[in-house]
């Protein structure tokens, strides 16, 4: 009986406990640093709302941190009231960041599709040339484009604030080119046997299966736009035209930071942007995935 315990009884591997041990201790140490950088990364956000529900008593007299009591949103009715009628900067640069969107994708998508899948003489010269103007600062570009604008007499307008940015960046081609390409071949010429013309294997083949990318694209393209602050500054400083970027900096005066005000405005820049990562937040999470086939 002894000798049949014994043969049946795995022998411990030494060193098991202290490599249970370490796995414990690296598993602790990279939640660790997630929790960290989550919350450096919430901090700003969080310390934006408990800012905008302060009064600008509170927030004088009190450390930063403290939380708001009472709670007041006077900020925000501050900024929708006949003073600052935030609602027009609003609706500015959600009317300048639809309108980029649609331009920038479509006519990224339709440059990547022939970048990657058709052919014509000097078809990548001609994509690392317009990839090399990457290396070019926007702030270079910015005074010809305003001379270029103000001789058009489109300062101060709305097509002065989109047409320079109309068109597709080259991060945004180069991004849709390299997914494009790694698209099977083998689907795309099934679709060209079905009598599927160009146009039609773009929209209904290569879109639909590049998703993903696209969600990424179209969330990285919203927030730069709706971001934007030196172009909209200098092309439209005319209070009727400016972005919501512009308008929170106009609420700092020389003498009056105006933090409560400017925080709020902070907040309702922010909300948009959260909101539109929820939602794409798969889409974002599986572009970044290795797939095989798709």
């Amino acid at each position: 009986m002894t000798e049949t315990t014994r043969s049946h009884t795995r022998p411990v591997r030494p060193g098991a406990p202290s490599w249970r041990a370490s796995r414990v201790f690296a598993n602790a140490l990279t939640y660790a640093f997630l929790i960290a950088g989550g919350l450096l990364m919430l901090g700003p956000f969080v310390f934006s709302v408990m800012t905008s529900l302060k009064t600008p008593k509170q927030f004088n007299t009190t450390w930063p941190l403290t939380l708001p009591e009472p709670v007041t949103v006077e900020n925000f009715t501050a900024l929708f009231s006949e003073q600052y009628n935030f609602v027009v900067p609003i609706a500015v640069t959600a009317q300048v960041v639809l309108v980029l969107v649609l331009g920038q994708m479509l006519t990224s998508i339709l440059a990547a599709y022939a970048f990657a899948q058709l052919d014509f003489p000097g078809r990548d010269a001609l994509f690392w040339v317009y990839l090399s103007t990457l290396m070019i600062p926007a702030v270079v570009t910015i005074i010809p484009l305003y001379s270029m604008m103000t001789t058009l007499g489109l300062k101060n307008s709305f097509a002065g604030l989109v047409v320079p940015f109309l068109f597709g960046s080259p991060y945004a081609i180069f991004l849709l080119r390299e997914n494009f390409r790694s698209t099977p071949s083998d689907v795309l010429d099934a679709a060209k046997i079905d009598g599927a013309g160009v146009l039609r294997r773009l929209w209904q083949v290569m879109v639909p299966m590049n998703k993903p990318i696209l969600a990424t694209l179209l969330l990285i393209t919203v927030v730069s736009q709706w971001n934007n602050f030196m172009w909209p500054l200098i092309i439209a400083p005319a209070p009727e035209w400016n972005v919501i970027t512009v308008a929170t900096a106009a609420l700092q005066t020389q003498y009056n930071g105006n933090w409560t005000l400017v925080m709020a405005a902070t907040t309702i820049a922010l909300a948009p942007l959260v909101i539109l990562f929820l939602v794409f937040q798969k889409q974002i999470t599986s572009s970044l995935g290795v797939t095989g086939v798709r």
